[in-house]
């Protein structure tokens, strides 16, 4: 089958800088693709790329098996696009908004208001959808912007930090949207700084550095690479590291990593449980009462400070 977004050695140079060198993806059908990098890596030059809003240099690229230099007119009639603010109108309600943009696709006014009314109940927005979009609270307004990107129905939708400056509670009401999208078959690309989000809603995660991607896979993939189960403990007292990391390694027999700074040793525990159990006993047998002790497993914030130092290093 083939992918439903394509990109082969795409390259983009702004004067002197290099936005994109080589940047290749795969993205099936139905799927969620997190696309995750530092600022400036080249995330945003992808996605306007993908979405005809730029030309590269050199490479390829597809949405739904249209090129997107040669058929960007199909390629647009394919995706829906929400950026990282929302582009609506303040002055209009939501339910103008959505009328608004629905005549803008050339829907008539029949097939527009029924569209209008479809998404205003998809959205949840029966409590706000006749005042002005000015009032609405940060996750009102994304939910009203998704709604809108959604009107002719994409294939793909393209989400360039779509949860940027919402709360916790907002956050996850657009996490659900975004689900819901997807199991009715939407393909979604996603930029978020957010490496929660990106644990929560991605199929898959591609990791993008200087323009290339670094990495990728699932995100339990993703986290398995950096290495298993870690015990972490914080010290209330820096001169006990030396102790510490003694009594860690002789119970996990690995070596420990130390951060001075925070007072902070970890170390891989291949056993789990024994190797946490053992470590505490060896700490009260040495009278050592650490400020917090945890058995954690990799986080994408694991994964993604680990691939990027490595590249730095490799600099």
């Amino acid at each position: 089958m083939a992918a439903m977004i394509s990109a082969i050695d795409l390259r983009k140079t702004y004067g002197k800088r290099q936005a994109l060198d080589g940047f290749t993806l795969s993205v099936d059908e139905g799927t969620v693709c997190g696309l995750l990098g530092p600022n400036g890596a080249g995330k945003t030059t992808a996605v306007r790329i993908l979405a005809t809003l730029l030309k590269a240099d050199s490479g390829s690229a597809s949405i739904a098996g249209y090129d997107v230099a040669t058929d960007a007119g199909r390629v647009r009639a394919a995706i829906g696009f929400t950026g990282q603010y929302a582009a609506v109108d303040e002055i209009l309600t939501g339910r103008q908004n959505l009328d608004m943009f629905a005549r803008l696709y050339h829907l008539d006014r029949r097939r527009s208001r029924e569209r209008t009314d479809e998404l205003i109940d998809r959205f949840g927005l029966h409590d706000t959808a006749d005042r002005p979009a000015g009032g609405y609270s940060g996750g009102t307004r994304r939910r009203l912007d998704l709604a809108v990107s959604l009107i002719l129905a994409p294939r793909v939708l393209f989400l360039d930090e779509p949860t940027t400056g919402l709360d916790p509670r907002t956050r996850a009401e657009v996490w659900k949207d975004i689900r819901q999208l997807v199991s009715a078959g939407t393909t979604v690309l996603l930029t978020t700084q957010y490496l929660d989000e990106a644990d929560h809603l991605a199929d898959q995660i591609a990791v993008i550095d200087d323009g290339a991607i670094i990495a990728g896979g699932t995100p339990r993939e993703l986290k398995e690479s950096v290495g298993g189960d870690q015990i972490e403990l914080v010290l209330r007292d820096e001169e006990q590291m030396e102790s510490v990391a003694r009594i860690l390694a002789a119970s996990t027999g690995s070596e420990p990593t130390v951060n001075l700074d925070r007072r902070r040793i970890s170390a891989p525990a291949p056993d789990r449980f024994r190797s946490l159990d053992t470590t505490m006993r060896n700490l009260d047998r040495a009278g050592i009462d650490p400020e917090d002790i945890a058995l954690r497993r990799p986080t994408l914030d694991d994964v993604f400070l680990k691939l990027t130092d490595r590249k730095e290093k490799a600099a």
